[in-house]
């Protein structure tokens, strides 16, 4: 049994902050490289921050540097998306995801991710 919660999503103003939180079921979460996604409406879900198993290594994608944070806390099987500075394109749902893939490249493609959580709102007024 494997799942991912999602929480921490919500309405904020432009230019606030949002944290996100995804906890994982099983005690190996460590293990896994872990991936956020987020989809809006009738667009395609697209990649926005990795992480490495040993939490050392962080990917983002260009329209979230230096405003998104990615984090995680093996202890707690918890990875966050620390999201600053938000902005109104940044209204979508947000998706945790882990994938079993070994390889040292980043995975930005969400059919290389097996485990998925059911996502959590997030709106970004204007």
């Amino acid at each position: 049994q494997v799942q991912l919660v999602e929480s921490g999503g919500g309405l904020v103003q432009a230019g606030g902050s949002l944290r996100l939180s995804c906890a994982a079921s099983w005690r190996t979460f460590s293990s896994y490289p872990m991936g956020w996604f987020r989809q809006a409406p009738g667009k395609d879900r697209e990649f926005v921050a990795g992480i490495r198993w040993s939490g050392g290594s962080t990917y983002y994608a260009d329209s979230v540097k230096g405003r998104f944070t990615i984090s995680r806390d093996n202890a707690k099987n918890t990875v966050y998306l620390q999201m600053n500075s938000l902005k109104p394109e940044d209204t979508a749902v947000y998706y945790c995801a882990a994938t079993t893939r070994s390889g040292s490249r980043w995975y930005l493609k969400d059919y290389e991710y097996g485990y998925w959580g059911q996502g959590t709102q997030v709106t970004v007024s204007s």
